[in-house]
């Protein structure tokens, strides 16, 4: 029975066709295969750790700039692979101070860092050099990155979308802590329990106090006029931060013309037991942007 198994496993591989539910690589290209480049990309004087997952073939690619949240632990590369083999770049850095990166990390300079990044792949050199198509650049992020994607959108033109997973809205922590005081500043600090080594020239206590002293102007809600402009991808977790994306899901469908596809998914923050389906979803949702698909989902 074993061996019949695995004789339909790569009957199927051989034929390229999905095995068992999952993607099946793609064949090797001759000329311009897949690569990994790693690269440091340039921000407030400093080289950001980047890497960017090049897609196989010598034609400009559609890129996707992929966020990571606070502090980063879940780095998502399991879906820059996924979206890589669906014919994207997929760029992906460490924020200031954060994972080895130079610098001293703050939100404020983490929002930085994302503009710094699109712009870096809308340069000449940048799109020569990796093969970037500049009519089809996408944002996308996780939590913070998530906030972050949102915050630098609102800002930018030409954007082919935006992709939102379980994005964080620090003005509502923001609310709190100015409710609760020192008392609720220790509280969110101890909260940030799996920080390590991961962020330098921070604290848990910094983070918490830089939430309560700027968290108010972060609200993304009042962004959906802005974030409306572009087809907007949001992926959130029921049993997340599910309220804050459906009060933006809702402001942004509220918006004349909005190409909105929205889901929630039955899991937690890091969707941890829903990564096939998240991949399976961003990568559709890309594949759509390509076909000229926008309409709202729901």
């Amino acid at each position: 029975m074993r061996r019949a198994i695995w004789a339909l496993m790569l009957a199927g591989a051989l034929a390229g066709a999905p095995v068992m539910g999952q993607a099946v690589d793609p064949p090797r290209h001759a000329t311009h295969p897949a690569a990994n480049k790693q690269l440091l990309l340039p921000s407030a004087g400093v080289g950001l750790n980047a890497l960017f997952f090049l897609a196989a073939g010598p034609e400009p690619k559609p890129t996707i700039i992929l966020l990571h949240g606070l502090p980063g632990n879940e780095r998502n590369l399991d879906l820059a692979q996924a979206i890589r083999r669906a014919g994207w770049n997929v760029l992906t850095f460490t924020y200031r101070g954060a994972w080895g990166s130079p610098g001293a990390f703050s939100l404020a300079n983490s929002i930085e860092d994302t503009a710094a990044a699109l712009a870096f792949v809308r340069t000449p050199d940048a799109v020569a050099r990796y093969r970037i198509d500049p009519r089809r650049i996408v944002l996308a992020g996780h939590s913070m990155g998530g906030a972050n994607a949102a915050l630098v959108a609102a800002e930018a033109d030409g954007l082919a979308g935006v992709a939102l997973l379980d994005a964080a809205n620090f003005s509502i922590r923001a609310e709190a802590l100015a409710k609760g005081g020192e008392a609720e500043i220790a509280k969110v600090a101890a909260g940030f329990d799996d920080f390590g080594n991961a962020l330098a020239g921070s604290s848990p206590d910094a983070v918490a106090r830089e939430i309560a002293a700027k968290g108010k102007g972060w609200d993304l809600v009042p962004l959906a006029p802005k974030l409306a402009r572009f087809p907007v991808l949001s992926l959130y977790a029921e049993y997340g931060i599910a309220a804050p994306n459906k009060a933006l899901a809702a402001a942004i469908a509220a918006q004349p013309g909005a190409r909105l596809t929205v889901a929630a998914l039955p899991t937690s923050h890091g969707f941890e037991d829903r990564r096939l389906e998240l991949g399976a979803r961003l990568v559709a949702w890309l594949e759509g942007l390509v076909a000229g698909r926008g309409a709202s989902v729901r």
